[in-house]
This record gives C-alpha cells, sequence and structure tokens, in this order.
C-alpha cells in the first residue's frame, strides 16, 4: 500500500471538518474522493498533503508515518498536491515555472512534460499570466511531475474548462497513470472520475460514507442520486 490514512480529524477553528477519515491508495491506483461542496475533500488532500496539520489519526506514506510533516517534507517524499488554485507563477514563462518545480535526480525533464503537454512546448516561453485556464492547469501538473511524485493528488482538475480540454487533460492523466504515477483526484465531472479512476470514495460531513471499485461505481445510480445529487454519469 502507497498511501494509508486511518482515522485523521481536522479542524478549521472551532469547526471540526474532518471526523475520522481513513483512505488507502496503492502503487499505480487512480482513486477519486467524491462529494457535495463543503463536504471535506479539499480539507483532506490539504491534510494529506501538509498544508494543515491534522488533531488526531495516522497518515503514512510508503511506510512512513507523514502526519504533522511540512508541506515541503512530504512533497520531496514523492506525495505532491495540485490545489484548485494551481499556484502557478503569473510573471515566470511556462519554462521557467517547470525548471523551479524539478527536483535533483528526478526521472522527469522538460521533454517528457512537453511530451506529455504539447501545449506547453509551444508556449514555453509564455508567462503564466498569458494562459488559458487549461494551459495554467497543465502548467500546475507538469510542475508537480518535475518534483517525481510517486502520487499526485489534484483538486478540481478541469473545473470549469471547456470540454476539448477536458478530453485533453483526461489524456494526459491516463499517460501519467501509465508512468506509474499513483493519482488522487477530487473532481465534480463524474465522466472524468470513471475514464480515470480503478476506485471511488464519497465522503459527507467530513466523514467517508461509501468505497468501491470503478465498475460497482458506475452501475449505483441510487448511490450517485444519494450523495452527489445526480442519478446517472
Amino acid at each position: 500500500m502507497m498511501l494509508d490514512v486511518r482515522d485523521i480529524h481536522a479542524y478549521y477553528g472551532k469547526s471540526h471538518i474532518l471526523q475520522g477519515v481513513s483512505l488507502q491508495v496503492n502503487e499505480g491506483e487512480t482513486v477519486t474522493l467524491l462529494g457535495r461542496n463543503g463536504a471535506g475533500k479539499s480539507t483532506t488532500l490539504k491534510t494529506i498533503a501538509g498544508v494543515m496539520a491534522p488533531r488526531g489519526g495516522v497518515i503514512e506514506f510508503s511506510g512512513k508515518a507523514m502526519s504533522g510533516q511540512p508541506a515541503h517534507r512530504i512533497a520531496a517524499g514523492g506525495l505532491c498536491f495540485v490545489p484548485e488554485h494551481r499556484g502557478i507563477f503569473r510573471l515566470l514563462s511556462v519554462e521557467e515555472n517547470l525548471r523551479l518545480g524539478a527536483r535533483k535526480g528526478s526521472p522527469w525533464q522538460l521533454e517528457d512534460i512537453y511530451r506529455i503537454f504539447p501545449r506547453l512546448k509551444e508556449r514555453r516561453k509564455n508567462g503564466g499570466a498569458q494562459l488559458s485556464g487549461g494551459e495554467q492547469q497543465m502548467l500546475a501538473i507538469g510542475r508537480a511531475l518535475m518534483n517525481h511524485p510517486r502520487l499526485l493528488m489534484l483538486d478540481e482538475p478541469v473545473e470549469g474548462l471547456a470540454p476539448v480540454i477536458v478530453e485533453e487533460i483526461v489524456e494526459q492523466l491516463k499517460q501519467i497513470k501509465a508512468a506509474g504515477v499513483a493519482i488522487v483526484l477530487v473532481e465534480q465531472n463524474l465522466e472524468v472520475c470513471t475514464q480515470l479512476a480503478d476506485r471511488h470514495y464519497i465522503i459527507e460531513q467530513g466523514v467517508i460514507v461509501y468505497a468501491s471499485d470503478n465498475a460497482e461505481f458506475a452501475a449505483d445510480h441510487t448511490v450517485k442520486d444519494r450523495y452527489l445529487g445526480v442519478g446517472v454519469v
């Protein structure tokens, strides 16, 4: 098992957001974390990534305890987080952004990123502020790959993007998975989720209420209606 999260609790001030979340990710696997707005999805990713400190529970990555470690140390250990706001440097060029993400000894080189994201190669001298929303998302993912992650956590990577760009990013994520990188995906687009994921978790009010493999989830319209507000994918 690559990532083992057991009974984590997290707070915003006095608000108890995560109330005993547990989930697992295996080597090379893509797992989604689904739920309505405010259910605790982003908080779960931030807590795993070290952006927020848990107040209880255990987070293990490759058998090593990660609970309470600073975010930079967790990232250096191979667990990288791409937040919803992307966090690219808007005044730096595409290539400068990518080079800033590079970790010494990483097998991921610029040519690998440009092969997966040909749009970035075309725009490599453009500043981050000159990119479209989809291109900024590709840059954020590409920069994370330069850090040589074994597990990549993505928060709403296709939100608000045109369908043609969504299709492009889905194919790029398939290539990343084929390269052996495990993925945890928070996403509202269930069609994207069922195209990419091996397994799914649903969180509601800070508690995991459902877990299944992709085939069972795709066929279970009742659970989608109950927890996600949709009847079909």
